[in-house]
């Protein structure tokens, strides 16, 4: 099949690839039709390798998807041939200790697409388990269904992070990520976000989802405008999105006492950990790393209007054009936040 073949660094193909997938009883088949890039396979083409994942053979892109059902294994029950679907990335083993403990997220063996070895799917169809494929409402699109990877993740980080009602929030970097991590944040009950970043025309697309003040911290000052906003007191959240080493590790400095960080951003380096000014507020510290049990949960916000995602959906591409739009994902302008490939009508 047609696929996009990331070669080796730097070097991309849209070319035939064989791909061999038995479809098993509890599997169903899928013909892809919306795959978002993600900065995960952005990296891959501009670095290679990611910490320890490193690409050693040529291997597909793209874990951002929606599509169709095509074909179903015997013991599938609650799918058929025509349902739209999402899909999650991630196959752990279900006899590891962490799936058994309900940290699927974490078993050290689970299979994620376009994470080598394991290919993704910027391809026309792929095989996945029916347990980790899910129906999408008719009101969800095909192009929103393909964002619910991402808002899976911000929904992990707004769990993680245990909101109160009335909340306030910092999230620190305008990304996709820190995008979905403040909707998620607002639908799971904060009443205000302050949202950071150096880029003003991303700032300005998040002051029109929501409760959200922007603070380009390239020249305001976030703890005066936090403390102006609290009445001194802080944040009672920050979410860290950005993975910038410089505001990783000033994530203390705008927290109430009391409050919560959520690293969701991985920075590249390791950051400058102030233990003291996280002691003398007795912060809580968490960290994310993907998601665990909350797609339905993100598809349901979704389907409902309290999450939406249509406004972060910037770029579209033909699979025809799949090199050229990776081209544009690296050099992504101030004005884009989400850049997806239409595989199929």
């Amino acid at each position: 099949m047609e696929a996009l073949v990331l070669e080796k660094k730097d070097v991309l193909a849209l070319r035939d690839f064989d791909v061999a997938e038995t479809l098993g009883p509890h599997d169903v088949r899928i013909a892809l039709r919306t795959v978002g890039i993600c900065g995960s396979d952005v990296h891959y083409y501009t670095h290679g390798a990611i910490g320890q994942f490193i690409v050693r053979e040529p291997m597909i892109l793209g874990h951002e998807a929606s599509g169709v059902v095509v074909e179903v294994g015997d013991a599938v029950t609650n799918l058929k041939a025509g349902d739209r679907v999402c899909m999650e990335p991630g196959i752990p083993d279900p006899n590891s200790k962490a799936t058994l403990q309900g940290m699927y997220n974490l078993d050290p063996a689970v299979r994620f697409w376009a994470t080598p070895p394991v290919h993704g799917i910027l391809r026309p169809t792929v095989v996945h388990p029916a347990a980790f494929t899910f129906k999408l409402p008719d009101n969800v699109s095909f192009a929103e269904g393909a964002m619910v990877e991402p808002v899976a993740v911000g929904m992990h980080a707004a769990t993680k992070a245990r909101i109160k009602p009335g909340d306030v929030a910092i999230v620190m970097g305008a990304g996709p990520i820190g995008m979905v991590t403040a909707l998620a944040a607002l639908a799971g009950g904060c009443s205000q976000i302050i949202m950071t970043d150096v880029q003003q025309p991303k700032l300005d697309l998040a002051a029109t989802l929501g409760p959200i003040t922007p603070v380009n911290i390239a020249r305001e000052n976030l703890k005066a405008i936090v403390d102006e906003m609290t009445d001194g007191w802080g944040a009672n959240l920050v979410f860290e999105c950005s993975g910038n080493e410089k505001a990783a590790a000033s994530v203390f400095a705008a927290l109430c006492p009391g409050g919560a960080v959520v690293y969701v951003g991985i920075p590249l380096q390791p950051i400058a950990y102030d233990v003291a000014a996280a002691m003398v507020k007795e912060a809580r510290v968490e960290h994310v790393f993907r998601y665990a049990h909350v797609y339905p949960r993100a598809i349901a916000l979704m389907a409902s209007g309290k999450l939406d995602v249509k406004p972060l959906i910037t770029d579209t591409f033909r699979f025809a054009d799949s090199v050229e739009a990776f081209d544009f994902a690296v050099n992504m302008p101030p004005t884009s936040v989400k850049a997806q490939i239409v595989v199929a009508e």
